[in-house]
C-alpha cells in the first residue's frame, strides 16, 4: 500500500517524537511491504515564526490532499513565550483549532489503557484499579463552547465576557454514531456524559444519543452527569468502555483519564472526519522545558501512528504489530524518565524508538 502522510512536528518535543514515530512506521513499511511518503508542514509557534500565522492556507491544503496527518505538539509556555502576546486567533493553539475545523475532524478518540507493567505508576490504589482498565473517550471536537460566538465588552462600566455553547442535532448524531460503532468493536457499552440537569445543550445531546441508540440494540447505553463521571473515573475506571461526550467535557475528562494510566506520555489519540481521513497525535502537550534533551517519551506518538494504520488505512495487523512491540519493550523493562521505576532500564527518546522498531518483525 502507498500512503501519503503529512507530518506536523510542531513545537517543543514535537519534532523528536514525530521522528521516532516515523522510524517505527518505516520499519512497518519494510516488514510488511508498504510505502509511506511523508510531507512536512509547519503549524503552531514555528509557523508563527516563519509565516506570522499558526497555520497557513497552503499547509491546510497540503494536509487536505494527504491520506492522513501525524502531529507532534504545538505551543509553548503560556506565561513565558512571545507567541502569547498576540490575539487568541494568532496563538499556536489556534492552528490546532483551525486544522480540526478545516479538515472536519469532528470525532476525537482517546484511549486510556493501563499497562500491567506501569500499574505502580498509576496514582490510584491497587484495590481501585484491580486488573486494570481499558476505555476510550469519544469527544466531539468541532462544536460546543470552543467554537461558539465569544466576546468581551464593557457593560455599565464592568467588563463582561461571554462564550456561547451551541450544538445542533446533526453534530450530536454523527459523533454518537461513531461512538456506537466503536463500542461494537469493543465491549458494547456506551456511557454518554452530559450536564442535562442544567444545560439545554445537554438535554438535546441526551435526546439525540437515545435516538441513535435505537439503531444499536446490542450496545448498552447509560447516561452520566459530567461531575459524577469525573468522580467515577478515579473511583472505578474499570466500569467504562466507550465514553461519549461533548467538546469541553471531553477535553477535561480525557486529561483526567490520561493521568490515571501513570503517564500522559503513553496516550495516543485520533481525530477523524466522516470518512477514513484522520489526524493522529499524542494526548500530551509540547513540553518545551524538556525539548531537545532526548528525554521525551515517544510512545504516545508511536501508538498514535498505530491508530493511523488502523483507522485511516485499515492495516489492523500492522497496527497490532506496533502495539505488541510497545508491550514487549515495556515487558523487557525499558523506560523513559517519565515512567521510570526501580529495577528498570532508563533510555532516551531516540533509543526508545529504536527498541520499538526492532520489535517489529514477522
Amino acid at each position: 500500500m502507498d500512503c501519503r502522510i503529512v507530518t506536523i512536528p510542531g513545537d517543543g518535543i514535537g519534532p523528536e517524537i514525530v521522528r521516532e514515530a516515523c522510524k517505527v512506521l518505516d520499519k512497518v513499511a519494510q516488514v510488511y511491504g508498504h510505502s509511506f511518503h511523508y510531507t512536512e508542514v509547519l503549524m503552531g509557534g514555528c509557523s508563527i515564526d516563519a509565516h506570522g500565522v499558526p497555520l497557513t492556507k497552503e499547509a491546510l491544503e497540503t494536509a487536505r490532499q494527504s491520506d492522513a496527518v501525524l502531529l507532534g505538539a504545538v505551543g509553548g509556555n503560556v506565561g513565558n513565550s512571545r507567541w502569547y502576546d498576540a490575539a487568541p486567533d494568532l496563538r499556536p493553539e489556534a492552528g490546532l483549532l483551525a486544522i480540526r475545523k478545516g479538515l472536519n475532524l469532528f470525532a476525537n478518540i482517546r484511549p486510556a489503557y493501563l499497562y500491567h507493567e506501569l500499574a505502580d505508576a498509576c496514582p490510584l490504589k491497587k484495590e481501585i484499579i484491580g486488573d486494570g482498565f481499558d476505555l476510550v473517550i469519544m469527544r466531539e471536537l468541532t462544536g460546543g463552547l470552543y467554537f461558539g460566538e465569544r466576546h468581551t465588552k464593557e457593560v455599565d462600566g464592568v467588563l463582561q465576557a461571554t462564550d456561547t455553547l451551541t450544538y445542533n442535532e446533526n453534530e450530536i448524531r454523527r459523533i454518537a454514531v461513531k461512538a456506537f460503532d466503536i463500542a461494537r468493536k469493543r465491549r458494547n457499552h456506551v456511557i454518554s456524559v452530559d450536564k442535562a440537569n442544567v444545560l439545554d445543550s445537554s438535554r438535546l445531546w441526551r435526546k439525540v444519543v437515545e435516538q441513535v441508540a435505537e439503531d444499536y440494540p446490542d450496545v448498552k447505553l447509560e447516561h452520566m452527569l459530567v461531575d459524577n463521571c469525573a468522580m467515577q473515573l478515579v473511583m472505578n475506571p474499570g466500569q467504562f468502555d466507550v465514553v461519549l461526550t461533548e467538546n469541553m467535557f471531553g477535553d477535561i475528562l480525557s486529561d483526567e483519564a490520561s493521568m490515571i494510566t501513570g503517564s500522559i506520555g503513553m496516550l495516543s489519540s485520533a481525530s477523524l472526519n466522516e470518512g477514513k481521513f484522520g489526524m493522529y497525535e499524542p494526548s500530551h502537550g509540547s513540553a518545551p522545558d524538556i525539548a531537545g534533551k532526548d528525554i521525551a517519551n515517544p510512545i504516545a506518538t508511536i501508538l498514535s501512528a498505530a491508530m493511523m494504520l488502523r483507522y485511516s488505512f485499515d492495516l489492523d495487523m500492522e497496527a497490532e504489530a506496533i502495539e505488541v512491540a510497545v508491550q514487549r519493550v515495556l515487558t523487557e523493562g525499558w523506560r523513559t524518565s517519565d515512567i521510570m521505576a526501580e529495577g528498570c532500564k532508563k533510555v532516551g527518546t531516540a533509543k526508545m524508538g529504536d527498541l520499538i522498531a526492532a520489535q517489529i518483525y514477522l
